[in-house]
């Protein structure tokens, strides 16, 4: 399908959201000539800075020469004056954010986490194996397509290890990533950071699609990082992991040293689930603090966890119905 760099050739229909820490805005459009649904980021280049259009030039330059199932696809991107629009396909379901957001605020059943998880990591592992690193793991930069499978986005930070074993810079705008970000990154030494800073992203990620919101989200910037050097490890929050919520308590099971920053879950949700061993054990492994203790995306894949993802059939009709039903009711409500 043809897809012309020419904003006539589009109708705008609607709003969708924002991205590019909401100094852009997604609208869903309509290709003329093919009557297809796409998703148009907005760039209004004279708001944006030097490092502003470095980072929007990455993620163009990265989408255009990444190609898999699991990544989001570049479809085509032009200039109308000083507005810049970068063409994608229509996600139906958004990012895994926005259906935390919206619909589900106490966390992504298990079983649903398990097929995106999956999906994620084959992206990923193919990333790796390019001698890239991802650097920006987190909900919202995965998409779910309207067939239930998802699909890894974010590339504007992703960087190539070349002939380096190790990265030791940040990426631009990272302030937008710290909660995410592995302890090796933050940490700025000599020895640098590799593709398991990724694995750890994974873990984080893992986390704010059980927990509903991410690790750290509410503790100050300085104590997180000083608790991810220490080497600290977020889990899952469920009855085996926290305690009943006591206002008389010292020491209850959202402020301890073992749950600081896990925010405030719905009490009634932690105590009454339970998430699976084989659960738990992934988040433990891909939050390690030693790098090289944490799994790679291949091993992932072979995880007890993922490995009950076995026929792709299952991952799109299940996702799919799950989600439309979800949602179609929840709206009726």
């Amino acid at each position: 399908m043809n897809f012309e760099p020419d904003l006539k050739q589009y109708t705008m229909c609607s709003v969708l959201g924002s991205c590019f820490s909401d100094r852009a805005i997604v609208f869903l459009g309509k290709h003329n000539k093919s009557g297809n649904l796409v998703a148009m980021k907005n760039f209004n280049l004279d708001t944006m800075s030097k490092t502003d259009c470095q980072l929007i030039q990455d993620e163009i330059y990265n989408t255009r020469q990444l190609m898999h199932p699991n990544l989001i696809p570049y479809v085509t991107s032009f200039l109308d004056k000083s507005q810049l629009y970068v063409v994608f396909p229509l996600m139906g379901y958004g990012s895994c954010r926005d259906l935390l957001r919206n619909h589900f605020v106490e966390g992504l059943p298990e079983t649903v986490i398990a097929f995106v998880l999956k999906d994620v990591l084959l992206g990923l592992e193919y990333i790796h194996n390019k001698g890239l690193i991802h650097r920006a793991i987190k909900a919202s930069h995965i998409l779910i397509r309207a067939d239930g499978h998802a699909c890894l986005s974010g590339l504007r930070t992703m960087c190539s290890l070349d002939k380096r074993s190790n990265l030791h810079s940040l990426p631009l705008q990272s302030a937008n990533n710290l909660n995410w970000s592995s302890p090796e990154m933050l940490e700025q030494n000599l020895l640098g950071y590799n593709e398991k800073s990724d694995i750890y992203s994974i873990g984080i990620t893992s986390c704010e699609l059980a927990n509903g919101f991410v690790p750290f989200a509410e503790t100050e910037t300085t104590l997180m990082l000083t608790q991810k050097v220490k080497g600290l490890i977020p889990h899952l929050l469920d009855c085996t992991t926290c305690y009943p919520y006591d206002d008389n308590a010292a020491d209850n099971g959202y402020q301890s040293e073992e749950t600081i920053g896990m925010n405030a879950a719905p009490v009634s949700s932690v105590n009454t689930r339970m998430f699976t061993e084989a659960f738990h054990n992934l988040v433990e492994l891909c939050c390690q603090r030693d790098p090289e203790s944490r799994p790679s995306a291949l091993d992932l894949l072979a995880h007890t966890f993922t490995k009950q993802v076995r026929f792709s059939y299952l991952n799109i009709s299940f996702i799919y119905y799950y989600f439309s039903f979800f949602i179609r009711n929840k709206k009726k409500l």
